[in-house]
């Protein structure tokens, strides 16, 4: 999913390396840590179904591109009833302050695609053993 090689830097003590796998997962933690935003979409059902089955890859769903500049286009799922457009735009804030701040590399875009919608998971309610008495 990445189009990007190393990202290095050279100082006095030696040569500095960003994996570009590194780049996708601080973006996916980044984005999943947005209200509304219940997971990254991998694009392929396959990859989809093992993430809902809790086999989670913190970076599937991050295409990192890079020619004159670093690109992100990230594929999410979201909780129904947010308004998609403040998701869209806290995600994409979120993620290029996250990269930024991290590695020092300058986010050029950050493209957000809106997978699938989602009802959010009922609340278990209280066993009768934690319930407190009234």
């Amino acid at each position: 999913m990445t189009e990007m090689k190393d990202y290095h830097k050279s100082t006095k003590l030696g040569k500095i390396e960003i994996a570009p796998e590194v780049i996708q997962t601080i973006a996916a933690l980044a984005a999943i840590e947005v209200k509304g935003v219940l997971g990254l979409s991998g694009g392929g059902v396959v990859k989809d179904i093992t993430q809902w089955l809790g086999r989670k890859n913190a970076k599937q769903g991050v295409r990192v591109h890079i020619d004159e500049g670093l690109s992100l286009e990230v594929s999410l799922v979201i909780e129904y009833g947010h308004f998609i457009p403040d998701i869209g735009k806290s995600v994409q804030e979120k993620i290029k302050n996250a990269i930024e701040m991290m590695t020092g590399l300058h986010v050029e875009t950050v493209r957000v695609k809106i997978n699938h919608v989602q009802f959010p998971k009922p609340e278990k309610e209280e066993s009768s053993e934690t319930k407190k008495p009234k």
